[in-house]
C-alpha cells in the first residue's frame, strides 16, 4: 500500500504544472543545441530566443510551486538539472564554435560539480547549504553570459533618438562569462566555508549532547 501511494505521489508530481514547464525547458535542450550548431545568424537568434523561454519557465515553474504548494522532491532535482544541462551543453557545444574559450567552460563546469558533490556530501551529513551572494550573481551574469554568446553575430541596434550602433554580442557574452567565472571561483569558496563552519557546528552540537549526561 506504501508502495503504490509512492507510486502515485510521484506521478503526479510528474504532471503537475512546475515541473512540465521544467521538463519543457529539458526538451528545449536539443532545439537549442541544433540552434546553436546551425550557426546561422538567424538561427543563432532563436537560439538565444529558445534559451530566454527557458528562463522564464524556470522563474514560473519556481513561482507556480511555492504559490500553489506544488513543491516537490521531483521538482527539486530537475529543476537544477535542467539549468545546468543547457547551459553546460550550450557552453560545449560554443566551445566546438569557437565563440568561447575552453578554459573558461572547464572551469565553469568543474565548479558546478564540485559545489553539487558538496552539497550532496553536506546534506548526507544533515547539513543544508544555502546559496550565497557570491553564487545569485555568478548565475545572473552567467545567464546573461549564454544569452549573449548565442546570439553570437553583430547586429544593429536602435538606441532610440535616431541612433543605431552595432553591437557584438559575442564580445560582450565573452567579457561577462570571464566576470561569472571570476565569481564562480570566489562563490565555491565561499561555499567550501559554509560547508566547513556547517560541519564544525553540528560536530560541536554533537559533543556537547553527548557530554551533557556527564555534567
Amino acid at each position: 500500500m506504501d508502495r503504490a501511494q509512492r507510486r502515485r505521489s510521484l506521478r503526479e508530481d510528474a504532471v503537475n504544472l512546475p515541473n512540465l514547464l521544467t521538463m519543457l525547458r529539458i526538451v528545449l535542450i536539443p532545439v537549442a543545441l541544433y540552434l546553436i550548431i546551425e550557426g546561422t545568424p538567424r538561427a543563432s537568434f532563436y537560439a538565444a530566443m529558445v534559451y530566454a523561454i527557458s528562463a522564464i519557465t524556470d522563474f514560473l515553474d519556481g513561482w507556480i510551486a511555492r504559490r500553489q504548494g506544488l513543491v516537490s522532491v521531483l521538482g527539486k532535482f530537475l529543476d537544477p538539472l535542467a539549468d545546468k544541462l543547457l547551459v553546460a551543453s550550450s557552453l560545449i557545444a560554443m566551445v566546438a564554435m569557437h565563440r568561447v574559450p575552453a578554459w573558461a567552460v572547464i572551469i565553469i563546469i568543474a565548479r558546478e560539480l564540485s559545489i553539487t558533490s558538496l552539497r550532496v556530501i553536506a546534506m548526507s551529513e544533515g547539513v543544508t547549504i544555502a546559496a550565497g551572494q557570491g553564487g545569485k550573481e555568478k548565475a545572473a551574469l552567467q545567464m546573461v553570459a549564454v544569452f549573449m554568446l548565442m546570439i553570437h553575430h553583430r547586429f544593429d541596434v536602435d538606441f532610440g533618438l535616431f541612433r543605431t550602433e552595432q553591437v557584438d554580442f559575442n564580445a560582450i557574452g565573452v567579457v561577462l562569462l570571464y566576470l561569472s567565472v571570476f565569481f564562480a571561483i570566489t562563490s565555491a569558496g565561499e561555499y567550501l566555508k559554509l560547508f566547513a563552519d556547517a560541519v564544525e557546528n553540528k560536530d560541536k552540537r554533537l559533543s556537547e549532547t553527548d557530554g551533557s549526561p556527564l555534567d
